[in-house]
C-alpha cells in the first residue's frame, strides 16, 4: 500500500507521481485485505434472516456479479493503469460529467464502507473484551445515535489508528495488511473446521423460507461484502507491471474471497439454525462457544475479527485517498488534495480529510444504514465501468490490453444486467439519498470541476491568441 512519490512529488508540490513499488502477492492481499471481514464477520448475520439457508445461494449470485464486473474492472486496469480505479476508467472513456457520477459513488462506496467496517469492529471489540477481561465498552459510547449510544467510540479509535498508518506512509502499510490478511484467513479456517464438526444438516430442510425474493433481497446485502475487490484497480499507478498484475490480482483476489466466504457460510448454517442469526453481535464468536462450549474459541474468532476489520478499513481509506488524489491531480477537486509531502512520501491533506469524514460517520450513523449506501454506490460504479469497456472497444480498438474480458460483450452486458437486479432490490429510500448525492456532486462538478479541470485548462488555453 506504499504511497511512495516520484521525483516530481518529491518537492511537496501539487500534482505529485506515486512510485511503481507493490508486487502481485501485495496487491492480491489489499484486495482480500479490503473485502475478507465486511460480510463474513457481521454482514452474514443481518442477512440470513432474509433469505433463511438459502443465503448461501446469495452469496453466489454476489459473488457471480463481482465476478463479471471484476473482468471488466481487470480490462479496463490493464489499459488505463493508473490511480483512481473506475473513477480514472470514466474520465478516459466517457468524460468529465461521468467522471464525476463514477467519482461521487467511489466515494460513498469508500467513504460510507470505511465506516460501516469500523461500526463492526466495535461489536468485535465489546466481545474480545468481555471474554478476556469480563468488561466492554458501556453502549453509551459504543453506539451511533439511532443505535442504542450516543457516540462509538471505538470505531472512531480504529479510524485514527488507521489514518496515523496512512499518513507514515511508505511500504510498511503494504506489509501490515499483508500479514493481517494471512491471520484473518487462518482464524476463519479455523472457524470453518471447528464448525463442520457440529454441522446439521437439518438446518437445511427449510432452504428457501422467504422464497426468490428474500435471496434477492439478501443478494443485495451480501453484495456489501464484495466492494473492497475494486481496492486493487485504486493502486494501479503504484503496481509493478501493472497490465499483467492488475488483471491477475483482481482474479486472484476474487477466487480467494469467494471460496473463504461458502466454506464460512456453509459451516455458520450448519452449526445453527438460521433463525438464531438475527440480531445476534458477534456472530461468529457466538458460534464457536456454543459449538465447543469453551471460551477460548470465542476469543480467537474475536480477536481475529479485530485484526480482519483492522485490515479492511486501512485499505477501504487508502483506496479513497487514491481516488480523491487522482480527482484533485485531474483539477477536479481543490489541488491541496493531490500535494505529497516530501518527507512522509503521502498525500497526507487527503489521509486527514479521509480520516475525518469516516471517523465523523463512524462515530454517529448506525450500520444498516451505511450498509445500504455502500451496495449502491458501488453497484452503480461496477455498471459504468461494464459501460466503460463496451466504449472503449469501440473508440479505441487497438489500445494495447494486457487482459481482455471473454465472451465480449456478452458478459459486460450480464455484469450491468446483474448490478441493476441488485440495485432494484435496495430500498427505495437508499435510492433516494443516493440521487439527492449524486445531484451534489455533479452540481459541484458544473460550478467548479468543470472550470478547473486539466481539460477545461487545455481548452482554454489552446483558445489563446499565440
Amino acid at each position: 500500500m506504499a504511497a511512495e512519490s516520484g521525483a516530481d512529488a518529491s518537492d511537496g508540490h501539487e500534482g505529485g507521481e506515486l512510485k511503481r513499488s507493490i508486487g502481485l502477492g501485495q496487491l492480491a492481499a489489499i484486495g482480500i485485505g479490503a473485502t475478507v471481514g465486511t460480510g463474513i464477520f457481521f454482514v452474514l448475520s443481518a442477512a440470513t434472516p432474509e433469505a433463511g439457508p438459502a443465503v448461501v445461494l446469495s452469496f453466489v449470485i454476489a459473488a457471480i456479479t463481482a465476478g463479471l464486473t471484476a473482468l471488466c474492472y481487470a480490462e479496463l486496469a490493464s489499459a488505463v493503469p493508473v490511480s483512481g480505479s473506475s473513477y480514472s476508467y470514466a474520465y478516459a472513456t466517457l468524460g468529465e460529467a461521468a467522471a464525476m457520477a463514477v467519482a461521487a459513488c467511489l466515494i460513498l462506496e469508500y467513504l460510507v464502507s470505511s465506516a460501516a467496517v469500523a461500526v463492526g469492529w466495535s461489536e468485535y471489540v465489546n466481545a474480545l473484551f468481555r471474554a478476556t477481561i469480563g468488561v466492554r465498552v458501556p453502549d453509551a459510547l459504543s453506539g451511533a445515535p439511532g443505535a442504542g449510544g450516543v457516540f462509538n467510540l471505538p470505531a472512531v479509535v480504529l479510524v485514527i489508528l488507521c489514518t496515523l498508518l496512512l499518513v507514515r506512509g511508505v511500504s510498511e502499510s503494504a506489509v501490515v495488511n499483508t500479514i493481517m490478511v494471512v491471520i484473518k484467513l487462518g482464524v476463519l479456517l479455523l472457524f470453518v473446521a471447528i464448525a463442520f464438526t457440529a454441522f446439521d444438516v437439518d438446518n437445511f430442510a427449510e432452504f428457501a423460507p422467504l422464497g426468490l425474493g428474500g435471496i434477492g433481497a439478501a443478494a443485495g446485502t451480501v453484495f456489501f461484502s464484495f466492494i473492497g475487490l475494486d481496492a486493487v484497480s485504486t493502486a494501479g499507478e503504484e503496481v509493478r507491471d501493472p497490465r499483467r498484475n492488475l488483471p491477475r490480482a483482481l482474479m486472484l483476489a476474487l477466487v480467494v474471497v469467494t471460496v473463504v466466504y461458502l466454506l464460512v457460510a456453509v459451516s455458520a448454517l450448519g452449526a445453527q439454525p438460521w433463525g438464531e442469526f438475527e440480531g445476534q453481535e458477534a456472530g461468529l464468536a457466538a458460534i464457536m462457544g456454543e459449538v465447543t462450549g469453551a471460551a477460548w474459541p470465542g476469543i480467537v474468532i474475536a480477536a481475529g475479527a479485530v485484526i480482519s476489520i483492522f485490515s479492511v478499513t486501512l485499505v477501504t481509506m487508502y483506496a479513497q485517498t487514491r481516488i480523491l488524489f487522482s480527482m484533485s491531480r485531474d483539477g477536479m477537486l481543490p489541488p491541496l488534495l493531490s500535494r505529497v509531502n516530501p518527507r512522509t512520501l503521502t498525500p497526507v491533506p487527503t489521509t486527514v480529510l479521509v480520516g475525518v469524514g469516516v471517523a465523523l460517520l463512524a462515530g454517529l450513523v448506525p450500520l444498516d444504514v451505511l450498509a445500504d449506501l455502500v451496495s449502491v454506490g458501488t453497484l452503480v460504479a461496477f455498471c459504468v465501468v461494464s459501460i466503460g469497456v463496451i466504449v472503449l472497444r469501440r473508440t479505441a480498438p487497438d489500445l494495447p490490453r494486457g487482459f481482455r474480458v471473454p465472451g465480449y460483450p456478452v458478459t459486460p452486458i450480464l455484469s450491468i444486467a446483474a448490478c441493476v437486479y441488485l440495485i432494484v432490490g435496495l430500498q427505495w429510500i437508499t435510492l433516494v439519498v443516493f440521487v439527492l448525492w449524486l445531484g451534489v456532486a455533479l452540481a459541484f462538478w458544473a460550478f467548479y470541476g468543470a472550470r478547473h479541470s486539466r481539460l477545461a485548462t487545455a481548452e482554454r488555453t489552446a483558445g489563446e491568441p499565440s
